[in-house]
This record gives C-alpha cells, sequence and structure tokens, in this order.
C-alpha cells in the first residue's frame, strides 16, 4: 500500500461514518417528533333524537324557509313561535324517518334519485328544480338529505294511517247549544217534564244549527261532547254540558256499530292516529336540545 492510499482511506471512511451519523440523527429527529393527528371539528347541532343529529345549518336553513312562506301568507309569525314549530315538525320527520328504518324501509340513492327525476319532469327541465332549490335556501347534497328523510317519514305516516278503519261506531246526535246555565237548565227541565227535543230546540235562539250529524269516538273537538254522546242510547237526551262554545243538551237520535265513515271523519281520524304514535314515540325516545 502507498504512502497516498494510506492518506485516502481515512478520509473516505470519515466521510462515510459522516454520512451515516447524519442519517440516523434525522431518524432520531424524525422518531422523537410528535405525530399530529387534526381533530375535525364537530357541526353544532339544534337538537338530537335517539341519537342521530339535526344540525344548526339544517334547522336555520329550515326556518328561514318557514318565515318566509308564513311571509308570502300575510301572517306574523314570532321568532319563539317559529323556532318551536320548525323544531318539532323536523324532530316529528325524523321520528317518522326512524320508525321507516326500524321497519325495514330506507330511502336510498336509487329511490331518490327516482324521485327527484319524478319532480324535473313535473317542473319540465332540472333548471327549473335547481332555481327552486337555490331560492329555498338548497344545497343539492341537502335537498337529498332532506328529501330521502321526507320519503321515509311519509312511508311510515301511511303504515299508521292504513291501521284506521274504514268503518267505526258512530252516534247521530242533535242538540240544543245555548248562552247562559239559566236559560240551558230551564230547556233541560222542559225535556224532563216531556216536551220534544225537536219541538223544544226551535223555542230557543241556539249559537248553532241543531243537527250535530254522524260522527265517531276520536273526531270532535271537545272531548265532554263525545263522551257524553257515546253514554246515550237512542232517544236519550243529556245534562247541561258546558264548553268554551256555551252550553250543550245533547241528543241521540239513532247509532250504528259499524258505520262507513265520512271522508272528513276519516281524515281526522288518521291525523290523530299518527299523532298518537309521534306522543308515544316521543316518550319512548331520547330527545336533547342545545343549551
Amino acid at each position: 500500500m502507498t504512502a497516498s492510499t494510506q492518506k485516502r482511506i481515512p478520509a473516505f471512511l470519515i466521510f462515510f461514518l459522516t454520512i451515516s451519523i447524519s442519517a440516523c440523527t434525522l431518524d432520531l429527529g424524525a422518531a422523537a417528533a410528535p405525530t399530529l393527528t387534526p381533530t375535525v371539528t364537530p357541526i353544532p347541532l339544534a337538537a338530537s333524537v335517539n341519537g342521530e343529529g339535526i344540525t344548526v345549518p339544517e334547522f336555520e336553513a329550515e326556518l328561514a324557509r318557514y318565515q318566509q312562506a308564513q311571509a308570502s301568507l300575510g301572517n306574523t309569525v314570532s321568532l319563539e313561535t317559529a323556532t318551536q314549530t320548525v323544531l318539532d315538525n323536523m324532530i316529528n320527520t325524523l321520528l317518522l324517518a326512524q320508525g321507516a328504518a326500524s321497519n325495514g324501509y330506507v330511502a336510498d340513492e336509487a329511490a331518490v334519485q327516482s324521485r327527484i327525476d319524478a319532480l324535473v319532469a313535473q317542473l319540465g327541465v332540472a333548471q327549473a328544480l335547481s332555481n327552486w332549490q337555490s331560492a329555498h335556501g338548497y344545497t343539492d347534497a341537502g335537498f337529498r338529505s332532506e328529501l330521502s328523510r321526507e320519503m321515509a317519514a311519509a312511508w311510515m305516516r301511511d303504515q299508521i294511517i292504513v291501521t284506521v278503519h274504514q268503518t267505526a261506531e258512530q252516534v247521530h246526535v242533535k242538540q240544543i247549544l245555548l248562552y247562559n246555565a239559566a236559560t240551558a237548565q230551564q230547556a233541560l227541565d222542559y225535556l224532563r217534564a216531556g216536551w220534544v227535543f225537536e219541538d223544544l230546540a226551535v223555542q230557543y235562539e241556539s249559537i248553532t244549527k241543531v243537527e250535530l250529524g254522524w260522527f265517531p269516538r276520536g273526531y270532535l273537538p271537545e272531548p265532554a261532547i263525545e263522551q257524553a254522546a257515546f253514554a246515550l242510547q237512542a232517544g236519550q237526551f243529556s245534562d247541561v254540558i258546558q264548553t268554551q262554545a256555551g252550553y250543550h243538551i245533547l241528543y241521540v237520535v239513532e247509532r250504528d256499530p259499524a258505520r262507513t265513515l265520512s271522508p272528513d271523519a276519516l281524515i281526522t281520524l288518521q291525523e290523530r292516529a299518527v299523532q298518537d304514535w309521534l306522543t308515544q314515540k316521543r316518550n319512548e325516545s331520547t330527545v336533547l336540545f342545545a343549551p
């Protein structure tokens, strides 16, 4: 080995070791540096129903749509009332959609697209639907999401209303409706003395028509009237019943254990069935509101 070779070897080794040590230092530094995991800021919720949230942006957009609709009808609604109405409606829709899911129905992407295609066909062109979405504060994704939820809710609503039968026990009722208790008691005394109901009714200036017609349980807005009517047999009259409307004396003309419901009575009972279902589900559910 020559002298020049001996001089080059240490220099090469020093260079190699320097590179190796530098690489190790970089590796150690990389290992020592903490790994930063980006955190996703959750979207604030206006409410949650059984763990499923209604986001603040969703709620605010729906509130704006509701206020716009009321203003176009010339209605003045306070912010508090509007807020409660919109939140209740959104919670009810979510409960119905959850009920649909628990019964095996989900409005998937294909079903939603089919519904959108039908809407476009009704409007004539796709741009018309796009313009409507923009005018009502919808993004395309937001519109699809809400449409999916509304489709599921509508399916569940249909399952509830089909449980209402087309026939029901009904009573045919007439009434005498008066302004004050003393006059009503006088009329009742006449009936007890043997007056014919129809003859007596025309002697008094009643607030409404004597004829109430046929109705089933759950149809009248005043439970006291309904309860009294179904407690009577055909040909019997009631005691004086006080309501906000006045003082009533009822007379049952006839009863039918299975009479076909009128269209109005059927719709009323269907709506009541949905409301009863929602009341029960609310009682069974965990509904949380934002502080």
